[in-house]
C-alpha cells in the first residue's frame, strides 16, 4: 500500500473494548491490552507504507523483539480507549516505538516496544527494503518511566508446566505470536493478584522463534519480597522467551 494521504508521524486510535477482551471482573485482559498496542503500531505502519503487506514483497515483517509496560489502571468493558504512537528510533533492521492509553483523556498505560525487520524466508533479520525517512522521529518522547531492558533469567527456578506448540499459538508469520508466550506464563499465576490488577509493569523478551509442534516447558521464579516473578521458556536448553512482571 502507498503512503497514506492522511499519514501522521504521531497516530491516536480510538478502540471499544468488548466482552471478549475482559476478564470475568469486567477490565481488559493483559494479553487483550497487548493486543490493542500491536493493532495500534501495526495501523500505524499501514498508513505510513511500511506494513506487512508492504514488506511481504521483499519477504520482510516486523517481529517483536522486546516490550515494556507500565499500568496506572485497566480500562473495563464498553470504555472507549485512545491508544497514541510514535516512533523513537528507526534504523536498518530495528526500530523503538512508542505507545501511550488514554480513557477520557487521562493516561492509564505506557509502552516501549523493539522491533526487528525479519526475513520471513530467510528467517534472520536484515536491513528494511521500504523507505521510511517519511517517518518524523521523536528520540525524546518517551511513554514509559523505564526503558526496556535484558531480563535476568534464574536457569535453578521451577518448571511449572509442559507446552506443545499448537495451530492456534501461531501468527500470520507462522511463529507463535507474541501474545501467546505471555498468555501462557499468566495461566501460572494466582488468578487473584490478576483480578485485583495487581500489575504495576511487565516486561518481555522475545529471543528465539518457536514453531508448530515444538516441545517447550515454562519456568518460574519469585523474588525473596514477592514484589517480582520471572517466567521464561525453554526449548531444549535454550532459552526462548522471558517475562518479568512487578507487582503493586
Amino acid at each position: 500500500m502507498p503512503i497514506s494521504p492522511n499519514f501522521t508521524s504521531v497516530l491516536s486510535k480510538d478502540w471499544e473494548i468488548n466482552f471478549t477482551q475482559c476478564t470475568p471482573n469486567g477490565f481488559l485482559k493483559y494479553t487483550d491490552l497487548c493486543n490493542i498496542l500491536q493493532l495500534t503500531a501495526a495501523a500505524h505502519s499501514e498508513v505510513g507504507g511500511i506494513s506487512f503487506f508492504d514488506m511481504q514483497e521483499f519477504h520482510q515483517a516486523w517481529v517483536l523483539s522486546r516490550m515494556r509496560v507500565e499500568i496506572t489502571a485497566l480500562p473495563k468493558w464498553q470504555d472507549v480507549v485512545t491508544v497514541k504512537t510514535w516512533i523513537n528510533s528507526l534504523e536498518n533492521s530495528r526500530s523503538v516505538r512508542a505507545l501511550e492509553m488514554y480513557v477520557n483523556g487521562k493516561k492509564i498505560v505506557g509502552c516501549e516496544t523493539y522491533w526487528a525487520v525479519f526475513n520471513t524466508q530467510a528467517r534472520r533479520p536484515e536491513p528494511l527494503a521500504l523507505p521510511y525517512e517519511h517517518f518524523e522521529l521523536f528520540p525524546e518522547n518517551r511513554a514509559t518511566t523505564e526503558g526496556f531492558s535484558k531480563i535476568n533469567i534464574n536457569h535453578d527456578k521451577e518448571a511449572v508446566f509442559e507446552k506443545t506448540v499448537y495451530l492456534s499459538d501461531l501468527d500470520i508469520v507462522n511463529h507463535v505470536n507474541n501474545v501467546k508466550y505471555l498468555e501462557w506464563c499468566l495461566d501460572h499465576v494466582d488468578e487473584k493478584r490478576i483480578l485485583k490488577q495487581e500489575v504495576k509493569s511487565f516486561e518481555m523478551n522475545f529471543m528465539k522463534e518457536l514453531s508448530l509442534k515444538d516441545q517447550v516447558v515454562i519456568h518460574e521464579s519469585e523474588d525473596d519480597n514477592h514484589t517480582t516473578a520471572t517466567f521464561s521458556i525453554t526449548k531444549g536448553e535454550k532459552t526462548c522467551f522471558a517475562l518479568e512482571l512487578h507487582w503493586k
